[in-house]
């Protein structure tokens, strides 16, 4: 399989200059990842479109528990359809020169550790393309502590709904078990949908779908997201009272309205975002 090795995960990930896993994935520090669970989708995507990363976010997704946000780093892996071939080879170096067991998605889940997310390019297969149901599931959910997506099936749905500490994003659900599919790379570039996504990818997973932030710009996401919150803050908080329109908050702030949120900060600031530093005449 391509990819399968830290060497490979490095060179696909140069930008990235921090602590890596055993695999070579980037590893985005614990802390970056809890901060960014009140990241907004509108937020992080932003700073991504600054720096012209256009295909980082798909939303065509049915997803588990609409009201639990999914923030982890990803694993991802690659399915095609089977060719019998590529299929047998594939299979056979696993099991006897890798003493891997079991089927393709097994493998996946089995190098799973907490704080990661499954990323599976299912080429939007359904019927017969389930690759995830009631056990994998709970076994995901056991090592990661986050969830999965998946760009086609699952099964199972009834025992996913219940496993705590889980959040799926899926295309569809079928009662057919996974057959005639192969995969092809883990831990390499992903397709999902309109967006690709690279091991090591920050995973935000809101109401809005999923959206795969690289690693090396995701402080600078985290960053800009919680100083918008802070003016989203005050800004509703002044619009309600009648202070300002919204047509004023929308566009760059007038001088009198930026000194105006510089003294409402220094006591309405939340101690969650009191880390933050300004200046004033960049913001």
């Amino acid at each position: 399989m391509q990819f399968r090795n830290r060497e490979d995960v490095i060179q696909l990930t140069p930008l990235w200059t921090g602590d890596r896993f055993d695999d070579g994935r980037p590893r985005v520090p614990d802390q970056i990842l809890r901060r960014m669970e009140k990241m907004t989708t509108e937020e992080a995507w932003e700073v991504l479109s600054h720096h012209g990363y256009k295909y980082q976010f798909e939303g065509d997704f049915h997803l588990v528990h609409p009201d639990r946000i999914l923030v982890g780093r990803a694993v991802t892996a690659v399915m095609v359809p089977m060719r019998p071939d590529l299929h047998n080879y594939l299979l056979e170096y696993g099991h006897q020169r890798e003493g891997r067991h079991g089927n393709f998605n097994v493998w996946v889940v089995d190098s799973l550790v907490e704080g990661d997310v499954m990323v599976v390019d299912m080429f939007d297969k359904i019927i017969e393309g389930t690759f995830s149901g009631g056990n994998l599931s709970t076994t995901v959910a056991t090592r990661t502590q986050r969830g999965q997506v998946i760009y086609g099936g699952i099964r199972d749905l009834q025992q996913i709904v219940d496993i705590p500490q889980m959040q799926t994003y899926y295309r569809g659900v079928d009662p057919t078990p996974i057959r005639e599919v192969t995969m092809v790379g883990m831990n390499v570039p992903c397709r999902i949908g309109k967006a690709i996504c690279m091991p090591g990818d920050v995973v935000l997973g809101t109401r809005s779908g999923v959206l795969f932030i690289p690693p090396h710009l995701a402080e600078e996401c985290l960053i800009k997201a919680e100083k918008t919150r802070l003016r989203d803050m005050f800004g509703f908080e002044r619009m309600r009272a009648g202070t300002y329109t919204s047509a004023q908050i929308d566009r760059a702030w007038e001088p009198e309205i930026q000194q105006d949120f510089v003294e409402w900060r220094k006591t309405h600031t939340p101690d969650d975002l009191k880390h933050l530093t300004w200046e004033e005449e960049s913001e």
